[in-house]
């Protein structure tokens, strides 16, 4: 089974959730030969419940995921800290819904969840928790207490850090950091626009329905990570297109 562990269905925190636009990225996913993808769309984007509301109306809902034109979508979101940095919460829909509900208070800028406290909520759930981009620039992670990070279940190896760090650089930061805590890492292309699909893929060994799966695969290596040799021009495309699409917005 091919999927993207870090993904999102909206062009920016900004606009409206659009059907169309996230069937449009779907069927790129299919076309890069994805399987399946975890839908991490930001915790606090415009209307979040829109993205799940939509989800629930037009596709069926089967083990832990829609089943969305024969791709599996792992409900999921991707969440601010305040130590800053990012965490990819992946899990059942009901699991996703309560927990969002609990962070309501915590949406703005300045007054995000502190880490630990994530992790104990978090905690209340079956959910496979990784720390994304952890060498960003902007958000990183690897300066937080290491007996925290510790908790998460895989670090995320980064299509748009790759491509603007470079795959050597940021692959030599992120692999030893995960080795160095025991744990493993997986791979996400952040993508908010289509093209960028396929940049980077993890291929499970094992068809997975549930998370419990997805997290015994990764628990256990049964998968490994596939950098597309394309990957540069993939992300470069996307960030140009998706440039083009804000400012046609605006």
């Amino acid at each position: 089974m091919k999927i993207d562990l870090h993904t999102h269905g909206k062009l920016s925190k900004k606009v409206e959730f659009s059907l169309e636009y996230f069937l449009d990225m779907i069927n790129k996913a299919k076309e890069n030969e994805l399987d399946a993808i975890a839908l991490t769309e930001h915790f606090n984007t415009h209307r979040f419940a829109d993205v799940y509301d939509t989800l629930d109306r037009e596709f069926p809902y089967m083990n832990d995921y829609y089943e969305v034109e024969g791709m599996k979508v792992f409900p999921g979101m991707e969440v601010d800290i305040q130590e800053i940095g990012h965490i990819l919460l992946i899990g059942r829909r009901e699991d996703i819904f309560d927990l969002r509900e609990k962070l309501e208070p915590y949406t703005m800028k300045g007054q995000f969840i502190p880490f630990k406290l994530l992790l104990e909520e978090a905690s209340q759930y079956e959910l496979l928790k990784i720390g994304a981009h952890p060498f960003r620039e902007t958000t990183p992670l690897h300066h937080i207490d290491r007996t925290l990070l510790s908790q998460l279940d895989a670090f995320d190896l980064n299509g748009k850090d790759l491509f603007e760090q470079g795959v050597a650089e940021n692959s030599d930061k992120v692999l030893p950091f995960a080795k160095a805590m025991g744990l493993p890492v997986v791979g996400g292309s952040d993508t908010h626009q289509s093209i960028q699909y396929g940049c980077i893929v993890n291929k499970f060994q094992d068809e997975c329905a549930t998370i419990d799966e997805l997290k015994r695969n990764i628990i256990e290596g049964r998968y490994e990570i596939d950098i597309s040799p394309n990957l540069i021009e993939k992300v470069a495309a996307a960030k140009k297109m998706k440039k083009m699409l804000k400012a046609a917005r605006n």
